[in-house]
């Protein structure tokens, strides 16, 4: 009887058959094949590996085991693995063929075989295998009382061998529990490449043993340490993420030059009586870490033989902490301005036949590339490096212009064309907080471009980039998450996986799936909420919250305020993220309803329309013991009265003609409250111009 229990409930796990549409992985697989059939997942579940690995796969599995786990609650018995074919008869078989490179261009495929009673992953290197665990673990399915996997196959390989995220922890520092979950992060999506931004006008950020005033005087104390650089290398590499360090110059120099003003390129010209009629003298002025978001002059000198000196020095200390093969040197917004006002670096110029500053700033950066090539370096640069004379060893990175109509850089078809290897981020600044879907529509590789075969082969990927001016580390994880894993399946996946639908499916679960690694974007909400309710539980300051999104690009600070470097973060703005959740479901049930005005489509939109009339009044009464719920009332008025008109519009009920309805339209489109818009203002607008 035992047996045909058994045989009976495996069965019955059997015939939960799903499809590839019900599946919630990301990114994409290049190829993957259902078939009928589950795998049980019970507590006697165990893993062995074999082959020649790095010793990171260990971990690595180690870590999918506790993942798996704690998502099913099965008790799982095999604690750590720590050896090679440990357990031979397990039910979870990884083989690698060899330890991999934490590199470009390294071999990050891999194969996964999941059949009724064994699932084999087989990978050239332990990279691939960490991606295949990671997609095993997206494939994990459920019925109402136990967890499988589907019998499937999939093969898998990323089409970009760039794929990264760049945080910038100068503008805010970034404590380094920040940075190593956001590599939990990218590492759960197949990213590969860290780009650390860590110098800028605001705050030098790396402990300097030999050059100590930087992080006395150009810190304010936030600076990550030697120990906890390398510590964040090597908790990268243990994922198969490439660390790229970034130390932005010429330009946004104020921090450098705070500890240095020596090399600085403004200068002061005296007329001072000294019994010389006319003679002039030449002071140096000081500096101060920048307070401010923005483009500032203070630049380097490039003329001046003691900013090479540093700069080597500097980069000797630097480098020998980031055992990877690139570095970034900014090279970025270098206005100019400072060497135009300077006679000597003038005089500089004419000596040496530089045209112009663009063929100056070549000058300077010519003269990092040595400095970098002794530690093995590579030089990559914002795209402001690439001139005629600049050395086609150097990686351009593409961060704005257009490309034949199309939002990805001119520069990166420049940059191919020109002989350089080069990286887009133009399309992926995910510090704009634009909606996923303009993000996920942009592709490395440009559309119809003229590019040959040779010079498709030097994009190497993208880049999504998450400036730091008004981010904390509280509220970080919700501008980069979940929309940089969308990014990601546009590095990974085939350049045909586009559909919008799919992609916002799959990246609801995705997104609900990162909170198993510590990433705060969403439990974080609910936090800064009590701020702003002064710890008043408030469903209609949720409601609000998932209607609004911040303001677009960088419009922020209205009403005369100005974020400096240390203003408050804790506001409504910081709350909101883009692809507000209501304003996604209220434009498909808008959608919906005008398509066919079934009575149960008609429901579906009133029921969006009286939540928003209820929350207004709740937020009034709130209000009145939270003084940060007070500007948002005006925008929330609007919506609520808007909001009773449509209501009587969808039922046929006389309400305000036209033009007053238009009228409150476009309150709903105001920009000058808390630094928020309301998103559903467009699937608004539908109803009030449809004829019903």
């Amino acid at each position: 009887m035992k047996y045909i229990v058994i045989f009976l409930f495996a069965s019955i796990v059997s015939s939960a058959q799903i499809t590839k549409e019900q599946l919630n992985i990301m990114p994409w697989p290049q190829n993957i094949t259902l078939s009928e059939g589950s795998f049980l997942l019970t507590k006697n579940f165990k893993v062995n590996i074999t082959g020649a690995p790095n010793e990171r796969i260990f971990q690595g599995a180690t870590n999918f085991l506790r993942r798996l786990d704690g998502r099913t609650g099965q008790f799982i018995q095999q604690g750590f693995i720590t050896a090679l074919n440990e357990v031979p008869n397990a039910q979870l078989q990884i083989n690698c063929v060899r330890a991999g490179k934490i590199d470009l261009y390294e071999d990050e495929s891999y194969m996964l075989d999941i059949t009724a009673n064994k699932i084999t992953i087989n990978a050239t290197t332990d990279v691939g295998a960490l991606h295949a665990l990671e997609t095993l673990l997206q494939l994990v399915q459920n019925n109402n009382n136990s967890f499988y996997f589907p019998v499937s196959k999939i093969s898998d390989f990323p089409r970009f061998t760039w794929r990264g995220l760049m945080i910038d922890g100068a503008r805010h520092f970034m404590p380094i529990d920040v940075i190593k979950r956001n590599l939990d992060g990218m590492a759960a999506v197949k990213m590969n490449v860290f780009h650390w931004h860590l110098v800028d006008d605001q705050g030098w950020r790396i402990e300097m043993k030999k050059h100590p005033k930087l992080i006395q005087m150009a810190s304010d104390g936030n600076y990550y340490t030697q120990e906890e650089i390398k510590s964040v290398v090597k908790y990268a590499s243990d994922r198969g993420i490439l660390v790229v360090p970034e130390l932005d110059v010429p330009g946004h120099g104020s921090a450098i030059l705070t500890a240095y003003p020596e090399i600085g390129s403004k200068v002061v010209n005296l007329n001072l009586n000294t019994g010389e009629k006319g003679q002039q003298f030449t002071q140096v002025l000081s500096y101060s870490v920048e307070r401010n978001a923005g483009i500032f002059t203070p630049t380097l000198d490039p003329s001046n033989p003691k900013t090479y000196q540093l700069l080597n020095e500097f980069l000797d200390e630097i480098c020998p902490l980031f055992p990877g093969k690139y570095f970034h040197i900014g090279g970025d917004e270098n206005e100019g301005k400072d060497w135009d006002s300077n006679p000597k670096i003038q005089e500089f110029k004419k000596k040496h036949q530089l045209a112009n500053n663009h063929e100056l700033q070549t000058y300077f950066t010519m003269q990092l590339i040595p400095m970098l090539k002794k530690h093995g370096k590579v030089l990559m640069g914002w795209e402001e490096i690439m001139t005629k004379n600049m050395s086609k060893d150097a990686i351009i990175h593409s961060w704005k212009g257009a490309n034949e109509g199309k939002p990805a850089g001119k520069s990166l078809v420049d940059a191919a064309k020109g002989g350089y290897k080069t990286v887009l981020s133009n399309g992926y600044y995910i510090d704009l907080v634009l909606g996923v879907e303009e993000h996920y529509t942009v592709d490395p590789m440009p559309k119809n471009s003229s590019l040959t075969d040779e010079e498709k082969r030097r994009i190497l990927g993208g880049e999504a980039t998450m400036w730091s001016e008004l981010v904390s580390p509280e509220t970080i994880d919700s501008r980069i998450w979940p929309r940089t894993a969308a990014i990601a399946e546009r590095f990974w996946s085939n350049e045909n996986v586009t559909d919008i639908k799919s992609m916002r499916k799959r990246l609801n679960v995705i997104s609900f799936r990162l909170e198993e690694l510590g990433l705060t974007h969403l439990k974080n909400k609910e936090r800064l909420l009590r701020n702003i309710s002064n710890n008043q539980k408030s469903d209609a300051l949720l409601d609000l919250s998932n209607v609004c999104e911040p303001l677009k690009g960088y419009t922020r600070n209205k009403g005369g305020t100005e974020y400096q470097m240390y203003s408050p973060l804790t506001l409504f703005a910081d709350v909101c993220t883009p692809d507000a959740s209501d304003a996604v479901g209220f434009n498909e049930a808008v959608t919906n309803y005008l398509n066919s005005k079934t009575n149960e489509n008609q429901i579906a939109v009133a029921n969006y329309l009286n939540k928003w009339v209820r929350m207004d009044k709740d937020l009034l009464v709130l209000s009145n013991n939270a003084p940060l719920v007070q500007p948002l009332l005006p925008l929330s008025k609007s919506l609520s009265d808007l909001s009773e008109q449509l209501l009587l519009k969808i039922s046929n009920k006389q309400g305000l003609d036209d033009s007053s309805l238009y009228g409150l339209l476009e309150k709903c489109n105001s920009k000058d409250y808390a630094d928020v818009e309301l998103a559903v203002y467009n699937s608004l607008r539908k109803l009030v111009q449809a004829k019903l």
